[in-house]
């Protein structure tokens, strides 16, 4: 199994930041049931506002090669849109457990 551990920093104000978060929090959540290699997905709105970071999500697939799998699947790339104008970075750590 692979954890695949990605977060997003936005740009904009607060609000649209909150706003597109929200949006793509929502794609996301339903992934599970469009990517089969995908086991589960948690996604989080961060609620601190003394740090950057604006959403995390942390995904579960089998192997490596699904990592992939996953991230070039259609409606992950059509989630991924939702934020595309707005992603101001992103950080990600995928591993074996």
């Amino acid at each position: 199994m692979v954890k695949h551990i990605v977060m997003f920093k936005l740009q904009g104000s607060d609000e649209a930041r909150r706003e597109v978060a929200q949006r793509f929090k929502a794609a996301l959540d339903k992934l599970p049931s469009q990517i089969d290699v995908l086991q589960s997905i948690e996604t989080a709105l961060n609620e601190n506002p003394a740090e950057d970071w604006d959403i995390v999500l942390t995904a579960i697939v089998p192997t490596m090669a699904d990592v992939a799998t996953y991230a070039k699947h259609p409606a992950h790339v059509a989630a991924a849109a939702i934020i595309k104008d707005a992603k101001q970075a992103r950080a990600c750590v995928d591993y074996p457990f």
